[in-house]
């Protein structure tokens, strides 16, 4: 029957032994006395050697048992989460500011504004936002300095009115942290 598949069987998940055996010092292997060779700890029963029954009672004494916790990725991923949101400081997040000022575009986002309008007039059915883009980043490459110099210039206007807002508004904050901090010393004083 040349031309059957047979269908994929489905795989059965196997339960893993969750005990790790090691030597006191931790190592996965043990020397024997009598050949003085070294024998993986969990293979200890499948060693053969002329003192087999005295090394099996000396290495049952040295057997230290570690569970290995099984467990699914799902956990593993939400465990090492955890474990670095408990690891590092807790910092509070801060809200964020509705009256913080918009950060500018660039010269290459101005132009891109202007070329996805021309774009579209010109190519109405074309609704690929990626070929858009490629078009228009092309464009951009390969043209001159001086057909860059609006865009340029724009992007240049919007920033320095970006840094006026900023800064005015980092000095409206610096004076109300220090208000703040001057209602906390008069509050401590009263006490």
């Amino acid at each position: 029957m040349a031309g059957s598949k047979n269908p994929p069987k489905e795989r059965k998940r196997v339960a893993v032994e969750s005990t790790l055996k090691r030597a006191k010092d931790g190592s996965a292997f043990t020397r024997c006395e009598a050949c003085n060779k070294d024998v993986p700890v969990g293979l200890i029963d499948m060693h053969s050697c002329s003192l087999d029954s005295k090394i099996r009672m000396n290495l049952e004494a040295q057997v230290v048992e570690k569970v290995a916790e099984v467990k699914k990725p799902a956990e593993r991923k939400r465990a090492a989460s955890s474990d670095n949101k408990e690891g590092k400081a807790k910092k509070e997040k801060k809200g964020k500011d509705p009256n913080k000022p918009k950060r500018p575009p660039t010269a290459f986002f101005l132009f891109m504004d202007d070329f996805r309008k021309e774009f579209k007039e010109a190519n109405p059915e074309s609704k690929g936002v990626a070929m858009v883009a490629k078009e228009g980043g092309d464009k951009w490459k390969s043209m001159t300095e001086e057909e860059k110099k609006p865009y340029i210039d724009r992007a240049a206007e919007l920033k320095a009115e970006y840094e006026k807002a900023a800064a005015k508004r980092n000095a409206g904050d610096e004076e109300d942290e220090g208000s703040a901090k001057e209602e906390e010393k008069e509050a401590d004083e009263e006490e």
